[in-house]
């Protein structure tokens, strides 16, 4: 049983290498990646404040064998399934290889409204050898939720994921 003591109102580094250090102990060894994001998806709802949504979107192929996004583990509402690489935060994440900061969802151009909740998002590509594999999607209903120190903070997670999902 894995028992966290991470405290959500710490300063963010402090909260970022906490969760760190808690996905680390949660994904090393585990092979399964589904298993891993469905681990991290709840950790990141636990312990993020002012979230409706936390997860994965993974890199796969539609029926024509064009490269897409398919929903992965996740904490809140049900979502898009797929997403193409040229829609919405997700896509233009997984389209560019760049986190993506956003602080008004409904100004950025494309923006799929899975939860019409949602006011801001940050979205993380998880590479492995140079190749998008998922990414790491975060919404919140608070606009301008997320700054510079939540994309550090994920980015750092997504690195230690890379090989684990």
């Amino acid at each position: 049983m894995y028992n966290f003591d991470i405290d959500a109102a710490a300063p963010k580094s402090v909260l970022y290498a906490e969760l760190l250090k808690a996905a680390d102990a949660l994904t090393s060894g585990e092979p399964d990646g589904v298993a891993n994001m469905a681990n991290i998806s709840s950790l990141l709802w636990q312990f993020l404040p002012d979230l409706n949504w936390a997860g994965f979107y993974r890199m796969g192929s539609d029926a024509a064998g064009n490269d897409e996004l398919i929903l992965g583990p996740f904490q809140g509402k049900a979502a898009c399934i797929r997403i193409a690489l040229d829609k919405g935060v997700c896509g233009a994440a997984a389209a560019s290889g760049q986190t993506q900061l956003v602080d008004d969802v409904h100004a950025f151009p494309g923006h799929i409204a899975c939860d019409a909740d949602s006011r801001s998002e940050l979205v993380v590509p998880v590479v492995r050898s140079g190749q998008v594999v998922a990414v790491i999607d975060l919404d919140s209903p608070v606009p301008a939720r997320f700054d510079a120190d939540d994309a550090v903070g994920i980015e750092a997670l997504a690195a230690l994921l890379s090989s684990r999902i």
